[in-house]
């Protein structure tokens, strides 16, 4: 993990499908655009909600996986992304013993994105 970005948690917004290969198979290879970039895209706490503002928008049925960065070791790179901010990447599988928690992708009556217990 990168000093410099000081999280130990980040999240992977999932398909209901995606989810059911990670909870089902123990790893997860990626969804299709991680694939084709060759590691698994994760975001922040604070870079979560535009994620799914850009790139799930109007989506339904999504979750999120919280990921115990510290689990995939030197497996993580945080890297410049949008907006030049610093992204965690996974260049491995996503095996489930690094996920914390999972649940659905839903918002409090504010609005606010809530993040899985």
């Amino acid at each position: 993990m990168s000093p410099e970005a000081g999280e130990t948690v980040a999240y992977k917004i999932l398909t209901g499908e995606q989810l059911e290969q990670l909870l089902v198979g123990g790893t997860f290879a990626g969804a299709p655009v991680d694939i084709a970039d060759g590691y698994i895209h994760l975001s922040t706490a604070g870079q979560l909600q535009g994620t799914l503002d850009k790139h799930f928008s109007g989506q339904t049925g999504l979750h999120l996986a919280a990921i115990d960065l510290g689990k995939l070791g030197d497996a993580v790179r945080w890297e410049v992304s949008r907006g030049g901010a610093l992204f965690p990447h996974v260049y491995a599988q996503l095996p489930l013993s690094a996920v914390i928690a999972h649940g659905p992708v839903d918002h409090d009556a504010a609005g606010s994105l809530l993040f899985p217990a």
